[in-house]
């Protein structure tokens, strides 16, 4: 059972810190359009609007600097993964021509955003 309730732990974590970078980019004055949209090639953790743009966001929490840098994490196959889910997206919502991004935001800090460091990084990569 310890092995179930990791792995629930480490996904209301997660969510937690999901919110908190959701939180964040609406401070920004971006529209959040969905959180944790998933599909078959796998999962993007934020969906949102920056002006005219669709964004694709992932985030990336390390307690601390044990397991690396968050913003590492986003190696070629998890921007492949999100690439794939983007284009599912937008032909799932027949969204045509539209400018699209792909970016990362790394929370590095212990329990809770107080003290955390967010780092932000638009246009990460491209597809």
């Amino acid at each position: 059972m310890a092995g179930a309730e990791e792995k629930k732990n480490k996904r209301q974590t997660g969510a937690y810190y999901e919110q908190a970078a959701g939180h964040y980019l609406e401070q920004l004055g971006y529209e959040i359009l969905e959180y944790n949209y998933r599909c078959r090639s796998g999962e993007i953790d934020i969906v949102a609007k920056d002006g005219d743009y669709m964004v694709f966001c992932e985030v990336k929490y390390r307690a601390d600097g044990r397991k690396g840098n968050p913003l590492e994490a986003v190696d070629a196959r998890k921007q492949n993964v999100i690439f794939r889910c983007a284009m599912y997206y937008l032909t799932e919502h027949h969204i045509e021509d539209v400018p699209c991004r792909f970016d990362v935001i790394g929370i590095q800090g212990k329990a809770g955003m107080k003290g955390a460091e967010i780092t932000y990084i638009k246009n990460a990569f491209t597809g």
